[in-house]
C-alpha cells in the first residue's frame, strides 16, 4: 500500500516507518524541518515538509502522495518534553500538541476525504486517564477521564476529539500508554536521579506503559489489517505508582523516591499530578491482542525498564 505517515520524523514515526517499509509498503513521511528529510530517506521513506496546522500544506502533501492509508502521528511532545515537566500548567505545556490533535486531525481528515483515502489510523492516549470509578483497569468500552476543571482538560478533550472524528470517518485510534524507550524517558530518569520525582500519598494510582517499538508494531498491524475502532496499546501490567516508580528509579541507578503527602504535591505540582499518582486508572490490551494479533515484545514495564531504556 501507499502509506502517508504524518509526523514520520517524530519519536514514534521513526520506528513505524521502517516497519512499514520492511512490510513492502511505499511510505511518504512528513516532517516540519527540511533538515530531517535526509534521515527519512535513510529510513526508506519519501520525505516531505508539511505544516500540520496549515490546511493547504496538508492538502497538497496528501494529494501529491496519493496514499491508500493516512497515519496520524503528529505531536509536539518532543518539544514539550524539552525541559522539566509542567503538569501544573499542562494546558500551556501541551498547547501545540492540543492544536495538532484538533486542527491537525481535521486537516488530515479533510485531505483524506478530498483525495478518496478510505483508511486513517491516528494516535490516541490511554495511560492513567481512565474514568475514575470502578476498578483500576479499563477497556475500550470505558470512557476516558476528561479531567474537567483541571489543567489537563484541554488536552483530554483534544484526545476525545481525535477518537470521535476518526470513528466517524471509520478509522482506528491507537490509545498508546505512556511511552518509554531510548530518549523518551530521559527527563523522568534525570528527575529521579535528582530526587525531584516523589511518590504522592500511597501511590495507588495506576499507569499503563508501552515501549516505543511495541507501539510501532501495533500501529503497523492496524494499517495492514485496516483496523477500525479504539485499541488500547499498552503492556500486560497496568501498575500503581508505588510499584513502577521505585522500580524505574532502581533501573536508573537512582535512590528510592521520596514520598510526599497529596496536599503538598497539589501545591507544588498541581491537581493533575496528584490525580495521576493517587487515582489514575490503567488499561487492558486484550482487544489489541485479540483483534490485531499483536504480541508486545515487552509484556511488562518491569522487563522493559531494565532492558528497553537503552
Amino acid at each position: 500500500m501507499r502509506v502517508f505517515v504524518a509526523g514520520g520524523s517524530g519519536v514514534l514515526g521513526r520506528r513505524l516507518v521502517p516497519l512499514l517499509v520492511d512490510g513492502g509498503h511505499q511510505v511518504t513521511a512528513t516532517t516540519t524541518s527540511a533538515a530531517k528529510l535526509v534521515s527519512l530517506k535513510a529510513l526508506g521513506a519519501d520525505g516531505v515538509v508539511m505544516d500540520g496546522l496549515d490546511a493547504a500544506s496538508v492538502g497538497e502533501a496528501v494529494a501529491t502522495a496519493r496514499p491508500d492509508v493516512i497515519v496520524h502521528q503528529m505531536t509536539a511532545i518532543a518539544t514539550a518534553h524539552a525541559g522539566k515537566p509542567d503538569l501544573k500548567h499542562m494546558d500551556r505545556w501541551f498547547a501545540p500538541t492540543i492544536r495538532l490533535r484538533t486542527e491537525g486531525t481535521d486537516h488530515l481528515l479533510a485531505a483524506a476525504q478530498a483525495t478518496g483515502v478510505r483508511h486513517v489510523v491516528a494516535q490516541g492516549y490511554a495511560s492513567w486517564n481512565g474514568v475514575r470509578e470502578g476498578g483500576w483497569v479499563k477497556t475500550e468500552q470505558d470512557p476516558l477521564d476528561l479531567m474537567e476543571g483541571t489543567a489537563a482538560q484541554a488536552g483530554m478533550r483534544a484526545i476525545r476529539h481525535v477518537e470521535d472524528v476518526v470513528a466517524d470517518f471509520g478509522g482506528a485510534v491507537m490509545r498508546y500508554g505512556s511511552f518509554y524507550g531510548p530518549g523518551v524517558t530521559d527527563d523522568m530518569v534525570e528527575l529521579l536521579r535528582k530526587r525531584q520525582l516523589p511518590l504522592v500519598g500511597a501511590g495507588a494510582g495506576h499507569t499503563s506503559w508501552i515501549h516505543l517499538d511495541d507501539a510501532a508494531s501495533a500501529t503497523a498491524l492496524a494499517v495492514e489489517r485496516r483496523a477500525t475502532g479504539l485499541f488500547n496499546v499498552v503492556d500486560d501490567e497496568p501498575a500503581p505508582a508505588a510499584e513502577w516508580l521505585p522500580y524505574l528509579a532502581r533501573c536508573a541507578g537512582a535512590k528510592r523516591p521520596m514520598r510526599v503527602p497529596a496536599w503538598l504535591a497539589r501545591l507544588l505540582a498541581g491537581e493533575v499530578a496528584v490525580t495521576m499518582m493517587t487515582e489514575g486508572r490503567g488499561f487492558s490490551n486484550a482487544k489489541a491482542r485479540r483483534e490485531l494479533g499483536w504480541e508486545p515484545r515487552y509484556s511488562s514495564w518491569r522487563e522493559g525498564f531494565e532492558k528497553g531504556l537503552k
